[in-house]
Order: structure tokens, then sequence, then C-alpha cells
């Protein structure tokens, strides 16, 4: 798992700092994460339950809303939610966005009333979340939660007391996980009852039993992002998992993700990457471009042909590894090269290695590209109008040496 900031500018111009927690490997989806009302981006819960779901394949990305650390000085709760939303865009204009929504006490409550306006989100889970929020109040400057008071200016409840969570509830039209312990001090236990009944199927309802309301046990905070985790896995599109199943059919499958310009989704041997364009070329950096994936493919079968050939000759090659670059030459013919650099471990004599350098040479993919190709592109008559699917059944376009490079 790494972190990583993950900074944006909202509508108005407010900068609002973030990170994000991503899986070591290709995520599987991507989380946004409400902290509590007393909370921060960075408090135990919050980090805690993000880290827990990056480990289970799901980025998550936390976020400090307005006056976090110091609540005299928080915008409002409808504030909060233009944060949500905002974030939920950054992200998706960054590659990934957002497929859950989750939110801790009255995060839970803000990310209720921010899923509606992110298209991507497919799944809310709340924690410890209340229901009625009209219902909290202002006593001699402070709101009182947990035995404690926290400053607030007036239009901050004033701002709560407008909002009608029950209607947002029966409109969601998300899958909906409540967590919440019955030993909540906060948030009463019955505030999880409000929300279970107000909203519609899917639904889903897990007792936290023996947690506190800020989940200050380790492990309590990992079991609610283990939960999540495998809950909005019936939700969600699970990145890492292949298009046309889980084996291995010979067939690479590459669809549009509708994150960014350009990014795409490649299935291969039964496993899973993205695909993208330079940012410099408006594209968000997120997977290798289409010719780093020709060079992939180059240095692969550079190494699996190096590898069969040292096998077969008993050569002492310990490791074969190749680097493989791609530029466009003006003025030579053909214009692609691809520039490739060996390297091997092992102790072979300059006689083995210069044979080997041959053998790089040989093997198939090097071949394809320095030879000619067809190329057959045919549509599927079932993804075309009804007036259209004979013409289209009929079309085929077939180039001729589409592929060249030195």
């Amino acid at each position: 798992m790494q972190t990583e900031p993950f900074d944006f500018t909202t509508p108005d111009g407010r900068h609002v700092n973030a990170v994000l927690d991503r899986p070591s490997g290709q995520a599987r989806g991507f989380a946004l994460f409400a902290h509590c009302f007393t909370c921060g981006k960075d408090n135990l819960a919050a980090t805690r339950i993000s880290r827990a779901l990056a480990n289970e394949g799901v980025g998550t990305l936390r976020l400090d809303f307005a006056g976090a650390g110091d609540r005299s000085a928080a915008a409002g709760f409808t504030s909060d939610v233009e944060d949500l939303v905002a974030a939920g865009e950054h992200m998706a204009n960054k590659g990934c966005a957002p497929g859950l929504l989750i939110g801790h006490s009255l995060g839970g409550a803000a990310a209720i009333a921010a899923a509606g306006r992110l298209p991507t989100v497919k799944a809310v889970a709340t924690i410890g979340a209340p229901f009625d929020v009209t219902q909290m109040k202002i006593v001699d400057g402070a709101i009182h939660i947990g035995g404690k008071d926290f400053p607030v200016e007036y239009g901050y409840a004033e701002d709560l007391w407008k909002q009608d969570q029950r209607a947002r509830l029966e409109t969601l039209k998300r899958a909906l996980l409540i967590l919440h312990s019955p030993v909540d001090q906060v948030v009463d236990i019955e505030e999880a009852t409000g929300l279970y009944v107000s909203a519609k199927h899917p639904k889903s309802f897990v007792s936290l039993d023996k947690a506190d309301h800020l989940l200050s046990r380790a492990e309590d905070a990992v079991y609610a992002a283990s939960v999540i985790a495998a809950w909005a896995s019936r939700y969600i599109e699970d990145m890492t998992t292949p298009m046309g199943g889980a084996e291995a059919d010979g067939v690479v499958r590459v669809a549009e993700t509708g994150a960014g310009r350009f990014q795409v989704k490649i299935e291969a041997g039964g496993a899973v990457l993205l695909g993208d364009e330079p940012v410099s070329v408006g594209g968000m950096a997120s997977g290798p471009t289409p010719y780093e994936l020709v060079g992939a493919g180059l240095g692969a079968c550079t190494v699996m042909t190096l590898r069969l050939y040292a096998e077969r000759k008993g050569l002492p090659l310990e490791r074969a590894s190749v680097e493989v670059r791609h530029e466009k030459r003006a003025g030579e013919t053909p214009p692609d090269v691809f520039e490739r650099t060996l390297t091997l471990d092992g102790l072979l004599t300059e006689e083995q290695r210069a044979r080997m350098f041959e053998i790089a040479d040989k093997c198939p993919v090097h071949r394809t590209l320095e030879g000619s190709s067809r190329i057959v592109t045919r549509a599927r008559a079932a993804m075309a109008a009804p007036d259209e699917a004979e013409h289209f059944a009929e079309m085929q376009m077939v180039a001729e040496g589409g592929v060249q490079a030195g």
C-alpha cells in the first residue's frame, strides 16, 4: 500500500487537503471516505479504515472538510457535501472514479447527501451515522457530542436543520450498508434503525459489537473495512476482474472505463491492467501507452525466447531482463524504432553472450514487428442498430502491411 497527496480545488476556489491510499497492485475499485464531525482525514478511524481498504484492493481517498481539527471554523454540512462531490469529480478526472462512498458519523450523513450527485457511486456505507441530523442542537454556542462541547457558529446547526435525510434515503438508488455499534454512546443505535427503515433495498445492517463510536480499537476499524470491502464487491465494478471470465482464452479485450479521455481496461491472459496516454496529450498517465504495451510484448517475448534457448543449450543464464523504448525518427524508413537494451546475468562467455544477442533478434514478436502483418477489423452485428445489422455483419476491413518497425 502507498499513500500519496491528492489535494484539489473546489469550484468556489477553496483548497482541500486529501490523500489517497492505493493498493500495492492494481486497485479493484476506489472509495471516498468522509470523516466524522470531530475528526479529520488523519484521525485513527479514517486512517485505519482507509488503509485497511487499500490492503483489500480498494483505493481510498480521505479528505479534510473545512474546519477539520477546529470545528468552530467549520463551513457547514452543505459545504461538507459539496467537498465530497468535488472530491469525487476530482477522482474521476484522475482515472480513479469512486464506486463507493463511506461516511463515519456525521460524515455518513454527508455521504448519503452527496451520493445522488456522483453517478459513478454505486454503493454507500455508513459507520455510526445519525439518521435525523436536524436533532443536533446548539447550547451556549457549542454542539454537545460524546461528553464534550464543540464550539460552532449558529449557522452550522441552522444548516443541519434544513436537511431532509429521509427523502434522500427514499430516493438514494444505491446499495446501502449500515454499520453501527449497539453500545455507541455518541449516536444511539436507534439512529441506525431510522436509516434502515427509510432506505430502499438493497440495504444491509452489520452490528459493530463492542466498538465505541470512534472505532478507537484497531481491530474494530479493520473489521469494518473488511466487511465494507466484501459487501461493496457485489455493487461496484471490479477493475481486476476479466471482462471475458477468469480463464485465459488467447483474446485481448479492451474497453473504455469512462474515466478521462483515453483510459481503457485491458484483459489479457486472465490478467487485467489499465492503458492510457500521457497528461501532455490529454490523458491521465494511469497506465502504459499503446506503444509501451507493444514494447512490453517485445520485451516479454525476448526474455522468454532467451530463457528457452539457455535451457536448451544448458547455458548458465541466471536472469535475463530487457528495457524497450519507442520513438519516431523523422526522415527514416520505417520511422518507428524500438530500441532494446538487454541485461544477461550469469557466468556466460563472450561467445555465449554474442549468440544470445543473435537469438534475441529471432524472437517471434521481433520478427512480427520487422515483417508485415494483416489487421482484420470486424463489427459485431449485435452492436448495430436493427436497420444496419445486415450492413455491419458483412463489413470487413483489411489493412495489409500495417505494422513496420526497425
